[in-house]
């Protein structure tokens, strides 16, 4: 049976608890998303590393809750659901919508007083201020499409009506939360900053993931993999492999 430790709040989940942990890293999943999908990113690292992955409300086991439609107040209370736990080197993983989460989440404990090791950003263009994250909005029929695009569901649940109706309400809100969200013009974290995204990731051309170089008063680095919106569960080892290099050389100073 799978191990699996909610801590004192919903907003976390730890799959791997790994008492001999050196490392932690957070990850935030994409709209629609929910923590599950690190699973397989917790089983490889657990051991040096703690994996806390990210619930969002609206989905899975919080799918009576109703969804947060403000990444600002989502990250919000991600960051108080985080209190406390900085006894280790902390690093945020955001994919696609969650990268946005992430880099918000990173700014509200930097500007508390806490440290964040390394931002990872994947499959997301660096926010503007100028703009809204989408261009228009979306209704169902178009959210269903643009997700079976990206390949980012399992097939089985878009073309299921009863399973499309669960996840439909969280879809609807990430993507309203999305159409909502602005980034301050002059918003930045002091940690170093890896934007990673596919080559053929057409939501994310790889000059606009570049655009998180503006994002950050430390250092930038840019890593490309072969592959669409979702290249890491196709790169899954590629990915894990440079998460554990990473968090192997962090180092508390």
């Amino acid at each position: 049976m799978t191990s699996l430790s909610l801590g004192s709040d919903l907003w976390c989940r730890r799959f791997h608890p790994s008492p001999t942990a050196t490392r932690r890293l957070v990850c935030f999943p994409h709209a629609g998303g929910s923590a599950s999908f690190y699973f397989p990113v917790s089983a490889a690292l657990c051991g040096p590393v703690d994996l806390l992955a990210v619930q969002y409300p609206g989905r899975q086991d919080r799918r009576e809750e109703p969804g947060v439609q403000d990444l600002h107040r989502m990250a919000d209370e991600v960051t108080e659901a985080l209190r406390g736990r900085d006894d280790l080197p902390l690093t945020l993983f955001g994919h696609s919508m969650g990268a946005l989460v992430a880099f918000e989440v990173a700014r509200r404990i930097e500007r508390a007083g806490g440290r964040i090791d390394h931002l990872f950003v994947s499959g997301r263009k660096g926010p503007s201020a100028d703009g809204p994250e989408l261009a228009h909005p979306l209704d169902d029929e178009a959210i269903v499409a643009e997700v079976r695009a990206m390949s980012g569901t399992d097939a089985r649940l878009l073309e299921d009506e009863e399973l499309l109706g669960m996840v439909l309400p969280a879809l609807r809100g990430d993507y309203r939360a999305l159409g909502a969200y602005r980034a301050d013009r002059d918003a930045a974290v002091d940690c170093p900053v890896t934007a990673v995204v596919g080559d053929e990731d057409r939501w994310t051309p790889v000059p606009e993931a570049g655009r998180w170089r503006d994002r950050t008063t430390a250092a930038f680095d840019l890593k490309v993999f072969p592959g669409g919106h979702f290249y890491l569960s196709d790169r899954a080892d590629e990915v894990t492999g440079m998460l554990r290099e990473h968090l192997a050389g962090t180092l508390r100073t």
